[in-house]
C-alpha cells in the first residue's frame, strides 16, 4: 500500500489521530493501511520504509514563518522527496492569514529540489477546503 509520511505539527498529528493512529507531535511518522509503521523516524528509516512502495508526504506550514520543508522536518530530505509522488500541504486559515500574503518556503538544502517544489499548491485548510498558495525556494525569498 501507499506509505504516508506525516510531518511534524499539531495539524498533521490531528490527521494521524483521525486515522486512528498515535502520531508524534515533533517527528515524522509513517502510516500505511491504517497502521503506524514508524514514529519519529530518521531519514535512513524513511528511506527503508518507503523502498519499493509509493510514498506520499503530508506536511504543515510552520506558523508565522511559512516553511513547509526544511524546518523541523529535515528527515524529509531531498533523497526522501525523490521517492515522494505527492506532497500535500496543510494549514489552518489563521496560519495562512498570519503570513500576510508572503509565499510558503521550501528549504531542503538542495536548491534544485527547492526549485522543483516551487509553484502554486492547494493548501488544505479543512475538510473539502483548500486555498491556493505559492511555494518558493527560501533562498530566493531571503535574497530579495
Amino acid at each position: 500500500g501507499v506509505r504516508y509520511l506525516l510531518g511534524p505539527g499539531a495539524t498533521t498529528m490531528a490527521v494521524a489521530r483521525a486515522l486512528g493512529v498515535d502520531g508524534t507531535l515533533l517527528g515524522v511518522d509513517v502510516i500505511a493501511d491504517g497502521a503506524l509503521l514508524g514514529a519519529d523516524v530518521s531519514e535512513r528509516a524513511l528511506l527503508d520504509l518507503i523502498d519499493g512502495h509509493r510514498a506520499e508526504a503530508v506536511v504543515s506550514v510552520i506558523g508565522g514563518q511559512g516553511f513547509v520543508l526544511g524546518r523541523g522536518n529535515q528527515q524529509l530530505s531531498p533523497r526522501v522527496l525523490a521517492h515522494v509522488s505527492t506532497l500535500t500541504v496543510l494549514a489552518t486559515r489563521s496560519k495562512l492569514v498570519a503570513l500576510q500574503g508572503r509565499p510558503l518556503l521550501a528549504d531542503t538544502g538542495d536548491v534544485a529540489v527547492d526549485e522543483s517544489l516551487s509553484g502554486y499548491v492547494h493548501v488544505v485548510t479543512g475538510r473539502h477546503e483548500s486555498v491556493p498558495c505559492r511555494i518558493v525556494p527560501a533562498s530566493e525569498e531571503f535574497h530579495r
